[in-house]
């Protein structure tokens, strides 16, 4: 067994942000290369467009209020779909049909913690919405993501029509947001050290050892 205090890892981010989908793979391949290193990994909500309302929005509406047109964001989707690819995922922006409130999202992703199962559920959410083109409005599509992660159907389903951890997923965006986490992906390293963007596995890498090694040799000395 290792001695090592474990690496508190917070990430922040939003279940429709690309750059997020792509995060989440390159520190999943950034701790797979620092297996020796104990962590505890934690998943922040982030909302990268708060002004979407509950219901959704359509995704041309959505493009063309952040982007100018539909046409303007397809420069941007090439990057990003050819980014998602060298990492394993599959990215269609063309299947995308409504932008969602991630609200429920985060709900979700806060009741599968706690079996265990948030990063199995941050994942579900992001293949049903950049892989398969999925309305994260729509609730029998969340009810079944969490059929897939293993919730109980019905209890979901009662927790969704309630506002059950609303004012709870909301603080904690805001809390980020206090923070002057504005950017997505972010992980924040013991609660210390903030590294932003969907950086490079080898690089997260990096900051993991020395992060841990150092928050390891202070508690030698304290």
């Amino acid at each position: 067994m290792s001695t090592l205090k474990p690496l508190k890892i917070d990430i922040v981010s939003d279940v429709v942000c690309p750059w997020c989908y792509i995060g989440k793979r390159r520190i999943e391949n950034a701790l797979a290369l620092v297996p020796d290193v104990p962590v505890e990994v934690h998943w922040r909500p982030f909302f990268l467009n708060p002004w979407v309302p509950r219901e959704g929005i359509s995704r041309e509406d959505y493009l063309t209020t952040k982007f100018g047109s539909v046409d303007g964001y397809k420069g941007i989707a090439g990057r990003v779909v050819t980014a998602a690819g060298e990492e394993g995922l599959t990215y269609r922006p063309d299947l995308v049909k409504r932008q969602p409130n991630t609200i429920d999202c985060h709900r979700l992703i806060h009741w599968a913690d706690a079996i265990g199962k948030a990063a199995e559920m941050k994942q579900r959410l992001m293949e049903l919405y950049f892989r398969d083109g999925g309305d994260l409005t729509e609730t029998d599509v969340l009810v079944q993501a969490a059929a897939d992660c293993g919730l109980d159907t019905e209890d979901v389903r009662r927790r969704l029509a309630t506002d059950e951890d609303v004012a709870l997923i909301s603080a904690q965006a805001q809390e980020a947001a206090d923070k002057g986490i504005s950017g997505v992906p972010t992980f924040v390293f013991a609660q210390k050290y903030a590294v932003s963007g969907a950086q490079d596995a080898n690089l997260l890498a990096r900051a993991i050892r020395q992060v841990s090694a150092e928050v390891n040799a202070q508690a030698a000395t304290a």
